[in-house]
């Protein structure tokens, strides 16, 4: 049986050293795991987990026995992220099951070849614009291969294209490095549908929001970031307090190509009547 304990400390999680040993072929077996685990909703296959874990949804600490990972359910995709310099994963899960479906967002955390936090944002209807069906179909016409090694960016060009979104929502000064094609998907809308070569993610963006508790997995070879953090205001039911959120961006040469966004809210619809982006 997986113990955890009832109430956690965030500020343990961000202080837990990196492994040495922490080789993409260890986090890729971990990811595999935890799909497995997620699949079957069985945490114990989980085998890489450390005792004292730290289980987190939402941004709040739940037990790992009644969480969404107890849950079985058919996955329809799943997509990880593997971050060797930090030692740490994010994976990205579809379940388009009309009864149940959800999208769901991990990251995990490891010490000492031990996963030390999950950390889930789960989304399901009434997150912000969600739609598994859609979320997937847009997700199969996009191209997530490895970057060849001699167009890789560097970690820092990579995380700088992410943090250049999120800095941009409280400054209309800051210049984000968008590609032309360029698709944001939100829950399930896709800003590509109406033009696939010629598209633009350059929409329109907050300008006086400040996005802060940013946690990165930066995986080079997939040229991709994937940041948690709390948005601000995103539920308007919730006035400007922080809600769970996951933003993966695909950089190609220093340029964002794709960006997947995990939303999850308090209302449904995040307090605006409606579940899709305005």
């Amino acid at each position: 049986m997986i113990g955890l304990p009832s109430i956690l400390s965030f500020a343990a999680v961000v202080g837990s050293t990196v492994s040495a040993d922490c080789t993409r072929a260890f986090l890729q077996n971990a990811t595999a795991q935890y799909v497995g685990a997620q699949s079957s909703g069985n945490p114990a296959l989980l085998t890489v987990l450390a005792t004292n874990a730290s289980y987190i949804e939402s941004e709040k600490p739940v037990s790992i026995r009644t969480g969404v990972l107890s849950q079985p359910m058919k996955i329809d995709h799943n997509r990880s992220i593997h971050d060797t310099t930090n030692c740490a994963t994010f994976t990205e899960l579809i379940v388009t099951n009309p009864s149940k479906p959800y999208v769901i967002g991990t990251r995990m955390l490891f010490t000492g070849n031990q996963i030390t936090t999950i950390e889930s944002i789960a989304t399901h209807p009434g997150d912000w614009a969600f739609n598994a069906t859609g979320y997937l179909y847009w997700d199969s016409l996009e191209n997530w291969d490895p970057i060849p090694a001699a167009k890789q960016d560097s970690r820092a060009v990579i995380q700088t294209a992410g943090d250049a979104y999120f800095n941009r929502f409280g400054n209309v000064n800051i210049t984000v490095p968008w590609d032309t094609p360029c698709a944001r998907l939100e829950g399930g809308a896709y800003t590509g549908a109406n033009n696939l070569t010629g598209e633009t993610c350059d929409l329109g963006l907050p300008s006086t929001t400040v996005v802060t508790n940013r946690r990165f997995v930066i995986d080079e070879t997939l040229g991709a970031v994937d940041i948690f953090l709390g948005f601000p205001g995103l539920d308007r039911s919730q006035g400007d307090k922080p809600m769970p959120d996951s933003h993966l961006f695909r950089v190609e040469g220093g340029k964002i190509r794709y960006i997947h966004t995990v939303s999850s809210c308090v209302e449904a619809g995040c307090g605006l009547n409606r579940t899709g982006p305005p």
